[in-house]
């Protein structure tokens, strides 16, 4: 039984990007969706595709890579977990690595980046930062 899905889909991504997989398969659920929309519009992945698999749909993740094979997800922090929850105002989103990175936030208007949040100015809940 997984307590957290969302440490386990960046766990996922982290570790197939380390092993230089092409693709990834990751359990489906509508929030690991957002989160996978954002990260291919913003260029970290190059798609998603719905998948089965034993009866249960998953995702497909196909990771992205650039010149000589370095990935695009160098890094990913969970912000919030199951034990502690993190909530912030639009005004005090922290920018990840200076502006390089991104946060991603569960908002009453839906999943968007840190940047997103601060343009509606709507505050929410940082799930996680990649950079």
């Amino acid at each position: 039984m997984l307590t957290d899905p969302i440490s386990d889909l960046l766990v996922r991504l982290k570790n197939g990007a380390q092993r230089r997989h092409e693709t990834v398969s990751v359990p489906a659920s509508k929030l690991k969706r957002g989160i996978l929309e954002i990260l291919k519009r913003e260029g970290y992945i190059d798609g998603i595709e719905d998948d089965s698999r034993e009866g249960h749909p998953t995702f497909t993740v196909r990771l992205r890579y650039v010149g000589d094979g370095k990935p695009m997800i160098t890094g990913l922090e969970r912000i919030s977990k199951p034990g502690r929850r993190v909530y912030v105002d639009s005004t005090k989103i922290a920018k990840v690595r200076n502006g390089i990175g991104m946060s991603i936030l569960s908002t009453s208007k839906g999943i968007m980046t840190d940047q997103e949040s601060r343009k509606n100015h709507i505050g929410g809940e940082v799930l996680c930062a990649i950079w």
